[in-house]
């Protein structure tokens, strides 16, 4: 008899269509490949600043469940470098210019309501954003500062200080995902959760492509 497979790899094989969807989309696409302008990407840190401001206050209130507690940690707190870049790159009156896209109200309504009642759900959109940024984000935010010719001032949001080896973490997260005490139909609604992260994250980049279309037109 075969071992069973590891609820991370599960997860990890199963989202994978819809996380290179995601990446591969036409906003992120042009981003990535240089065509994108410094206005795209100030764009892309405002609805970020949305999505963890959400995921962050969240965090908060699910601290003291045992088991979403396991994953929270410090050291993986976005919001202040957030702010500091958008402070950077709009101004200091920031707040007055950002709005919401209507996919990331969406996705930030979603994680609200799971981050107040269940804990697997929370997980879920934790592990689709932070374990992300511990990967592709990493290569994102060396792009763009080469791109527009940053330094550590705009691409703070990418810059992990306090996890001096990111594979070390997320090897020890997916050990974490592995021991959450989750059946199988848990596990599933997991699953499903994340899959609905990765398609907020890419209805989102449908969002901005359009947003920039109007501008334009």
């Amino acid at each position: 008899m075969t071992d069973p497979i590891p609820f991370s790899a599960a997860l990890r094989d199963r989202s994978s269509k819809a996380h290179s969807s995601s990446e591969h989309a036409g906003f992120m696409a042009d981003l990535m490949k240089g065509e994108g302008t410094r206005e795209d990407y100030v764009a892309l840190v405002v609805q970020h600043w949305f999505i963890y401001e959400a995921l962050e206050r969240t965090a908060d209130q699910m601290r003291n469940d045992p088991v979403a507690a396991v994953f929270i940690t410090d050291n993986l707190t976005r919001l202040p470098a957030l702010e500091a870049d958008l402070e950077f790159l709009i101004g200091a009156d920031w707040r007055e210019e950002v709005t919401a896209l209507p996919t990331t109200q969406r996705y930030v309504d979603r994680i609200n309501e799971v981050g107040a009642t269940w804990a697997g759900g929370f997980v879920a959109h934790h592990y689709t954003r932070y374990l992300g940024d511990l990967s592709g984000g990493q290569f994102i935010g060396r792009l763009m500062a080469r791109r527009f010719g940053f330094e550590t001032n705009g691409i703070g949001f990418y810059l992990f200080d306090d996890i001096a080896d990111p594979k070390a973490f997320k090897d020890v997260y997916r050990e974490q995902l592995d021991a959450a005490p989750w059946d199988a139909a848990e596990q599933e609604r997991v699953i499903d959760e994340v899959l609905l992260a990765y398609r907020f994250n890419t209805e989102l980049f449908d969002d901005l492509a359009d947003a920039k279309a109007s501008q334009v037109a």
